[in-house]
């Protein structure tokens, strides 16, 4: 396994959960890493990138100011910190390494992009 995404969970609707992307993937730190989603029915839409070094981050227009994308390379891990979660976050939360080693601001929004993905974790919000 190269990429295990965790914290995914039941949360009422104002609530928060904090995800982790945990990787063993050979260098971890060199890549930016991003958080994808799928809701049932829909197709699997970009949530965040993080910059290897974690200065730089973008964000589905959303989730901006409700969801936080870091990491520790330290830990080989990445986290989202998703607060005020709404109903319309239900979905399956998938973690994935960055093709390059610098974001480009034109395709970071596609899937195409990002290799090695996690299995995914279920975030399910009630109303």
């Amino acid at each position: 396994v190269q990429l295990q995404a965790s914290g995914g969970g039941l949360v009422q609707a104002g609530g928060s959960l904090r995800l982790s992307c945990a990787g063993s993937l050979r260098l971890f730190s060199v890549y930016p890493m991003g958080w994808f989603r799928q809701a049932p029915g829909k197709e699997r839409e970009f949530v965040a990138v993080v910059a290897s070094n974690g200065n730089s981050t973008y964000y589905k227009g959303s989730v901006k100011g409700r969801f936080t994308i870091s990491r520790d390379n330290a830990k080989n891990t990445m986290y989202l910190q998703m607060n005020s979660l709404k109903p319309e976050d239900t979905a399956v939360y998938y973690c994935a390494q960055y093709r390059a080693t610098m974001i480009s601001t034109y395709d970071y929004t596609r899937a195409l992009r990002y290799r090695y993905w996690g299995q995914g974790t279920q975030v399910t919000v009630s109303s």
